[in-house]
């Protein structure tokens, strides 16, 4: 179940209230332990969450955490609880605190996010030395710091007076707690099994309120590689934005970033590299070019642009797309010469021809790396790429002239 399943099927926002702790608040600086919250006032915390802001809202950090025993509560925290709003307003009025309304209509109301927290359902085994105990006397917090805020047994929702509730044997419980905590239950398996896979479910969750950092980290390193004027190589700019993404923390770990490398495309890349160095020592590249380029520089400028153009993009098939405008470039600078007809429509013919190569999965690294996203083949490029290529080709050989004039 996804966790907004989850959060539905135990309807834990129906009770849900959302309280702010102004300065000059009585509930500054005490612990959870001296409030006594569910037998005073019937209410359970779910999380405490601080945020903050800069900049209005367009930069905001936002921090979740459980609520235990020895959690001290500081100004401008935010607690949601779980119980009655009568309750809840009891409570807001005897320690000063803010209660603002949630609105539970709206699905993309900033409750229960999961950013730093989640949940997991637990399934309670039948030797599991949990049976028959009240989930005071448990110690999962203080053994497994995760907290129980409901249990589904029998088709029945029990989401009040947990404390008190003895455990049996099929039980299945909602706990909450860090991520990390939550990865280490499949440890316990005389006790429990872990429903789902809720290390996935967290694999998915964004961190929207970190994407204006995102955005303005990529926007500056596209600058950085367009603009001349600023004095940063276009390596060095992208090495400079990967470390600023782990810095503001614009995902959840580094192991996270790790998975999302394809490493049989890496591979696949620099693999490439030595091929292209020996086409070019052996002067095999070099012979098949000036071969084409001689023939057809006869026949007019047109022709010898397209010949250009699709002898760079046959070469891009087997040899990567950088090495190939390498080779190519001074070629085609030097027949342009030859003619006498201005060289930026043919230079341009080799940029292009070397970037739109479709028909081959090792001429540029986009195609690389989806190839093993999409479980594609070599015929699936062939059969997608090849036509779509050609066209291309035909496209640019009637546009480039129109722009560029020969």
């Amino acid at each position: 179940k996804t966790l907004p399943e989850l959060v539905n099927e135990y309807r834990l926002t129906d009770k849900l209230h959302r309280l702010i702790i102004p300065s000059g608040s009585r509930l500054i600086g005490h612990k959870m332990a001296d409030l006594d919250l569910y037998n005073r006032y019937k209410l359970s915390v779910m999380e405490k969450r601080t945020e903050e802001t800069v900049h209005g809202k367009l930069l905001r950090n936002i921090s979740q955490t459980t609520v235990g025993a020895e959690t001290i509560f500081k100004e401008n925290d935010i607690i949601y609880v779980s119980g009655e709003k009568a309750d809840a307003e009891r409570f807001a009025n005897e320690y000063t605190l803010s209660l603002t309304p949630i609105n539970k209509d709206d699905d993309n109301a900033d409750i229960l996010e999961f950013y730093d927290i989640g949940m997991a359902e637990l399934l309670l085994l039948p030797n599991s030395r949990l049976t028959g105990r009240p989930i005071r006397n448990t110690a999962l917090r203080a053994k497994y710091h995760i907290n129980v805020i409901a249990i589904r047994r029998k088709g029945d929702y029990i989401r009040d007076g947990l404390a008190d509730v003895r455990l049996t044997p099929g039980d299945i419980l909602l706990v909450q707690s860090s991520w990390d905590n939550i990865a280490r239950l499949n440890n316990e398996e005389d006790d429990w099994v872990v429903l789902g896979q809720p290390l996935d479910e967290a694999a998915k969750v964004t961190l929207t309120y970190k994407a204006p950092v995102a955005a303005i980290i990529m926007t500056a390193m596209v600058a950085a590689m367009v603009f001349d004027f600023i004095p940063i190589a276009p390596v060095t700019a992208i090495m400079l934005a990967a470390v600023l993404m782990v810095i503001c923390g614009c995902f959840r770990n580094v192991d996270a970033a790790y998975k999302t490398i394809n490493w049989e495309s890496i591979v696949l890349i620099g693999a490439m590299m030595p091929m292209s160095i020996a086409l070019e020592k052996t002067g095999a590249s070099s012979l098949l070019s000036h071969t084409l380029v001689n023939t057809l520089g006869a026949y007019g400028p047109v022709i010898l642009l397209g010949g250009i153009y699709f002898t760079t993009s046959l070469l891009t098939m087997f040899i990567s797309n950088t090495a190939t405008a390498v080779l190519m470039a001074p070629i085609a600078l030097s027949s342009a010469t030859e003619l006498g007809v201005s060289p930026y429509a043919y230079l341009f013919a080799v940029t292009l021809g070397a970037s739109m190569c479709f028909a081959s999965p090792f001429s540029t690294p986009p195609n690389a790396l989806v190839m093993q996203a999409g479980r594609y083949s070599f015929m699936d490029y062939i059969k997608v790429g090849l036509p779509l290529q050609i066209i291309m080709g035909f496209v640019m050989i009637i546009v480039l002239p129109l722009l560029f004039p020969l």
